[in-house]
C-alpha cells in the first residue's frame, strides 16, 4: 500500500513539475519527444509503416502545391455526378454517355438488359465497379492479370473516362476535397483547377509549323484576343465559376487557391490563347494565384513545341512580371524520349519562362548544366514539387533513382505533393510516409517540409503569415499529443 502511495506521489510531483515548466520549455520537451518517436519509426532496414502512417496522418501538413482538381476527385464521387447530370456509364466500354435520352431509355429496361448503367447501378455491382476503377484510376494495376496499357497510358487515359463530368458540380468537388484535407490535417491546397479559356487561329498555327513565330506575332495575336468578345466572355465565366464554387471553402481550418492552366499538346494558337487567358485570370482575382501548363510532356507535340511554349511564357511574363508560374517540367525519364529530349526542360522553364516553381523535375540528372541549374534553384529558392507516387507509376522512377536525392544533396528546396490523388488512390499523408520510409529524414526535415509548403506557396503575404502562424499552433498540439501518448514497454 505504502509503495502504491509513494508511486502516486511521484507521478503527481512529476506532473506538477511538468505543468510548471515555462511554455517554451514545455513545447521544446514535446518537440523532442516527437523527434525521438519519429526517429524510432524510420530506424532500421524496415520502417514501421503502420506507425508512420498514424504519426504522419496526425501531423499537420501545411499545403499541397501540386494538385490537379480533376485528378484529385475519386471515381466514386464522379459516379454520383453521373447520376446528378442524368448521364450513364456504358458497362462494355466504361465510358460516360452524356445523352440523357439514352439514359432514360436504358432505365426503362430490366437491369440485366441495360448496357448503360446509372452511377448507383455501377456502385451496386461489385464486378462492374472493380472493372471501372481499373479504368478510371490506377487501382489494382499491379494486383490483377487483365490485359492493360503501359503505366503512363493507364494514368493519362483515366481523364478520358471521367472527363465528361469532371467540370460539373464544382462546389461539391471542392467541398469534398476540403473535408478530405481536414481529415488528414492538411490546411491548404493550391489546385490546378480548370483548363483556361482558349481560341484557335489557323494563320498563327501555320506560322508556328513553319518555325516562324516571333514576339511580334505573339503581340499581334494577344491583341486580337483582347478584342475577341467570345474569348473575353469565357474569361468572365471562368471568374464566375471560381466565385461560385469557392463559396464556403476558406475558413479558420482550411484555405484553397487556384491555378488556370494551358494544355501543352494542343495547337500553338490554342496553347498561347490559354496562356493569355491564364495571365488575365491571375491578375483579375485574388484567389487565382498562379499559372501552369499541364499534359503528358513526352508526347510528340509537347516535346516539339516545348521551346515555343517557353518563349510564349517569357513574352507574357515580361509584360506581367507579377504573375507566378508553377510549370510542369522534366517529367521525363531515360528511354521515354530520345536522350536529347532530357537535356533542357527544367533549365528553360527557369531561365526562359521564369518559373517560380517546378513540377516534377525528374530529368535533372540528364540536363546539360544540371549543377548550375540546381545552384540557381538553391540561390533563387525555386522549389520542386515532388510527386513520389505518380513518378513511380508513370515513369518507374523511385528510391535512389529519384532526383529528390539530388535536390536534397545540393540544397534545392522541394515540397511533397499528391499530383492526382483520385487517380493514384493516395493522399498527402501517404506521400509523407513514402518519403520518410525511403529516405529516412529526421523529424526536423519532415517538419520543415510541412512549413515549406506554405512558404513556397503563391499565397498573398498576409495569408501566408496567417497559415504559418496557424501551423505553429497545430504543431504545438500535435507534439503535445505525441508526447502524452502511452507507449508499451519495450517500444
Amino acid at each position: 500500500m505504502q509503495k502504491n502511495i509513494a508511486s502516486l506521489k511521484a507521478v503527481a510531483i512529476a506532473a506538477a513539475l511538468f505543468c510548471a515548466l515555462p511554455h517554451g520549455a514545455q513545447a521544446a520537451s514535446n518537440e523532442e519527444s516527437a523527434k525521438r518517436q519519429f526517429a524510432a519509426l524510420v530506424a532500421g532496414p524496415e520502417p514501421k509503416t503502420a506507425e508512420l502512417t498514424m504519426f504522419l496522418t496526425m501531423m499537420p501538413k501545411g499545403g499541397d502545391l501540386h494538385h490537379h482538381y480533376s485528378g484529385a476527385i475519386y471515381a466514386e464521387q464522379y459516379l454520383e455526378w453521373v447520376d446528378k447530370e442524368g448521364f450513364c456509364v456504358n458497362k462494355n466500354t466504361y465510358l460516360i454517355d452524356t445523352n440523357k435520352a439514352d439514359t432514360a431509355a436504358e432505365q426503362a429496361k430490366p437491369l440485366a438488359d441495360r448496357v448503360c448503367l446509372s452511377g448507383q447501378d455501377v456502385m451496386n455491382n461489385n464486378s462492374v465497379l472493380a472493372n471501372l476503377l481499373q479504368r478510371w484510376s490506377d487501382k489494382d494495376f499491379y494486383n490483377h492479370g487483365a490485359l492493360q496499357s503501359p503505366p503512363d497510358r493507364q494514368f493519362f487515359d483515366t481523364f478520358g473516362f471521367f472527363g465528361p463530368v469532371a467540370s460539373t458540380n464544382a462546389a461539391d468537388g471542392l467541398q469534398r476535397l476540403k473535408q478530405r484535407a481536414i481529415q488528414e490535417n492538411l490546411g491548404y491546397i493550391e489546385t490546378i483547377y480548370e483548363i483556361a479559356p482558349m481560341a484557335q487561329d489557323a494563320d498563327f498555327d501555320r506560322k508556328a509549323a513553319a518555325g516562324g513565330i516571333t514576339d511580334a506575332d505573339l503581340a499581334s495575336y494577344a491583341a486580337k484576343l483582347e478584342t475577341n468578345g467570345a474569348f473575353q466572355g469565357w474569361i468572365k465565366s471562368y471568374l464566375d465559376n471560381v466565385n461560385t464554387a469557392s463559396v464556403g471553402i476558406d475558413d479558420d481550418n482550411f484555405t484553397m487557391r487556384y491555378q488556370p492552366f494551358a494544355l501543352r499538346f494542343l495547337t500553338p494558337s490554342q496553347v498561347f490563347s490559354q496562356m493569355v487567358s491564364s495571365f488575365k485570370l491571375a491578375t483579375s482575382h485574388p484567389k487565382i494565384v498562379g499559372v501552369n501548363i499541364v499534359g503528358q510532356e513526352s508526347v510528340n507535340v509537347s516535346m516539339h513545341d516545348y521551346a515555343l511554349h517557353m518563349q510564349m511564357f517569357k513574352f507574357l511574363k515580361t509584360r506581367q512580371p507579377g504573375v507566378k508560374l508553377a510549370l510542369h517540367a522534366g517529367e521525363l525519364a531515360l528511354g521515354v524520349v530520345p536522350p536529347e529530349g532530357l537535356t533542357f526542360h527544367i533549365k528553360d522553364a527557369i531561365d526562359v519562362a521564369g518559373a517560380s516553381r517546378i513540377g516534377h523535375g525528374i530529368d535533372i540528372a540528364h540536363e546539360t548544366g544540371s549543377l548550375a541549374t540546381m545552384k540557381k534553384m538553391h540561390d533563387k529558392q525555386i522549389p520542386v514539387e515532388v510527386n513520389l507516387t505518380s513518378n513511380q507509376f508513370i515513369l518507374g522512377v523511385k528510391g535512389e533513382a529519384h532526383p529528390v536525392t539530388l535536390y536534397r544533396k545540393y540544397g534545392v528546396p522541394f515540397v511533397l505533393s499528391t499530383d492526382d490523388a483520385g487517380v493514384s488512390r493516395n493522399n498527402l499523408s501517404g506521400e509523407y510516409v513514402l518519403y520518410a520510409a525511403r529516405y529516412k529524414p529526421d523529424y526536423a526535415e519532415i517538419k520543415k517540409l510541412s512549413y515549406d509548403s506554405i512558404r513556397y506557396s503563391f499565397l498573398a503575404d498576409a495569408d501566408k503569415q496567417r497559415l504559418l502562424k496557424a501551423l505553429d499552433g497545430k504543431f504545438a498540439k500535435f507534439e503535445a499529443a505525441i508526447a502524452a501518448a502511452p507507449i508499451a514497454k519495450g517500444r
